[in-house]
């Protein structure tokens, strides 16, 4: 394999990688969006803006979807919490 050739694979992979990470970006957005909507229908019922039970049962969830792939269920599981700790952040900010 010539040195031009594995250049331009890498610049090839690097651009997919780039359209992957905007979709993940569109993604997050949708998905915050609707966390918003569960935050206000919590906020305007007085329901709690935690759910450790749904938390929990979501992370089991996320965790065994990674058997079926290459993905580190830790990894996957400190990602998800993170996305959990700012929607309920979110949540807690919105007038009750």
């Amino acid at each position: 394999m010539t040195t031009e050739f594995a250049i331009k694979q890498l610049l090839e992979s690097r651009r997919m990688i780039d359209e992957i990470d905007s979709k993940l970006i569109e993604i997050l957005d949708d998905r915050f969006r609707l966390t918003r909507e569960v935050g206000l229908l919590k906020a305007e019922h007085k329901l709690d803006p935690i759910d450790k039970t749904r938390e929990a049962e979501k992370l089991a969830k996320l965790r065994s979807l990674c058997d079926k792939k290459s993905l580190n269920p830790d990894f996957i599981e400190k990602l998800f919490s993170s996305i959990m700790e700012e929607v309920v952040k979110n949540h807690q900010s919105i007038d009750r």
